[in-house]
Parts: structure tokens; C-alpha cells; sequence
């Protein structure tokens, strides 16, 4: 009976070690989703004051970004499989698309995996996500009448450099993240932005010289 006792009695123990472990990581979780919630809002509403060129508006959001991407590492602590889980490595391949997002656009140089202290898959998907946002700046470029055709140049030749490198990248999705798919979404897009600025481009040369045929008329 006495050993029965004893067996019973560190089983309770072990079992409580494991409840108490089970309860700290499930907390690490919810703080992980609900952190990641936060930052991909974050990333998208620094993105939206790219869009309407308030500078400053998203160099802030960017800012609390980095803040909550390092938060997000923290409650994640040491539970690699969380860190490495789709709802935080999605929040953190956000916080890519935006910083690389608002280099692109600043001119400025593109950070780092290791100034954004992000995973490589998270990396590159994210820069695929910021090569298809291009899109939209080039087509607000183009809808402006003083739009400027060399900046959406400019652009598309990002949206091109970085298509040349994501589609070198021949691994296993389960090593890049599923990049395969998002690359393929890149060239659809970079594809029609292109045949958008070409046709913008001549359109814009057939009315320069038409302009200047009426000037000499």
C-alpha cells in the first residue's frame, strides 16, 4: 500500500509539473495571437499613410512595428514551435512588407533579416508581399496627371529586381514558407503593372507629339 501510495503520490507531482508548463505556454499563446493581431493592423495602417505620402504617419507606425514585433518575440519566449507558428510568422512577414514597403518608396536602403531580426522565410515572403504593393503606388503614379513616369520606373524595376531574386530561391516549400506560390503571384503582377506603364508611356508620347504637331501647325 505504501508503494502504491508513493507511485500515486509522484504522479500527482509530475502531473502538476506538466498542468503548470501546459497552463504557461497556452498564456505564451494567446499573448502570441493576440500580438500578432495587433502588429499585422499596425503594418497595414503604416502602409495606408504610404499611400496617402504622410511621411511622418508612417515612419510612427513603423516604429510601434518594431515595438510590437519585439513584444511578440518576447511573449514567445523560449517556445520556438510558437515562434515559428503561421499566425506569428505572418505578423512578422508584415512587419517585412511594410519596412521594405517604405525603403522602397523613401529610396532609402532596404533593411536586413538581421536588423529586422526576422527568419528567412518570413524575409523573402514579405518582400514578395511589398513587390506586389508596388503595384498600387505605380497606378497612383500613372492616374496623376503630373505623374511622374521615371518614378514608376523606378518602382516596376524594384518589383523586377526582386521577382529575379525570389524566383532564384529553388527549396522546398517547407523551407521557404510556401515562397513558390507567392513568387508566382509576384510575376502576375509585375506582368500587368508593366503592360499598364508601357501603355501609359506611349500614351503619353502620342500626346507630346501630337502637341507639339498642333504647335507647329
Amino acid at each position: 500500500m505504501t508503494t502504491r501510495t508513493t507511485a500515486v503520490s509522484d504522479l500527482d507531482r509530475i502531473s502538476e509539473a506538466i498542468r503548470s508548463r501546459f497552463a504557461q505556454k497556452n498564456a505564451a499563446r494567446d499573448g502570441a495571437i493576440s500580438r500578432s493581431r495587433e502588429l499585422i493592423r499596425i503594418c497595414s495602417e503604416a502602409i495606408r499613410a504610404l499611400h496617402r505620402r504622410e511621411w511622418d504617419a508612417a515612419a510612427a507606425k513603423l516604429a510601434q512595428a518594431r515595438t510590437g514585433a519585439d513584444e511578440l518575440r518576447a511573449v514567445c519566449g523560449g517556445y520556438h514551435d510558437l515562434l515559428m507558428s503561421g499566425y506569428t510568422q505572418d505578423a512578422l512577414k508584415e512587419v517585412v512588407e511594410a519596412f521594405a514597403t517604405y525603403a522602397i518608396i523613401r529610396n532609402e536602403p532596404l533593411p536586413t533579416p538581421e536588423a529586422m531580426d526576422t527568419d528567412d522565410a518570413a524575409y523573402v515572403n514579405g518582400l514578395a508581399e511589398a513587390a506586389t504593393e508596388l503595384r498600387r503606388f505605380i497606378l497612383d503614379i500613372l492616374r496623376r496627371e503630373d505623374g511622374d513616369a521615371n518614378e514608376a520606373e523606378r518602382l516596376l524595376d524594384w518589383m523586377d529586381a526582386i521577382y529575379d531574386k525570389l524566383v532564384a530561391f529553388d527549396f522546398p516549400d517547407a523551407i521557404t514558407g510556401d515562397l513558390r506560390r507567392q513568387t508566382d503571384v509576384v510575376r502576375g503582377v509585375l506582368e500587368r503593372t508593366r503592360g499598364d506603364l508601357t501603355t501609359t508611356v506611349q500614351q503619353q508620347r502620342l500626346q507630346a507629339a501630337l502637341r507639339a504637331f498642333e504647335g507647329r501647325v
